[in-house]
């Protein structure tokens, strides 16, 4: 069950910090209302983690569509193709 407090208990957050650990954030309510989510820096490390890991997945799935779409560059011409394209 998700551990929700309203963001006036920060007024002691001793006692808030106390119930955030891996799994379990606090989720801090204003207004009756979802508002900031309290996690453990581990758990928001491994966030990030995936967050980077869904960009570079959506990139390689476009570059992928893209090859299938326009065509492939040969592994040998990679090189040449960037630095033009980069480099001028």
């Amino acid at each position: 069950m998700p551990n929700i407090k309203p963001i006036s208990d920060l007024r002691n957050y001793d006692e808030v910090l106390r119930h955030v650990a891996i799994g379990s954030p606090v989720f801090l309510t204003k207004d009756g209302h979802g508002r900031y989510a309290v996690l453990d820096i581990e758990e928001y490390k491994e966030y990030e983690k995936l967050l980077a890991w869904r960009k570079l997945k959506a990139e390689l799935d476009d570059g992928r569509r893209s090859g299938e779409e326009n065509g492939w560059i040969p592994a040998d011409e990679v090189r040449t193709y960037f630095e033009k394209r980069y480099h001028g």
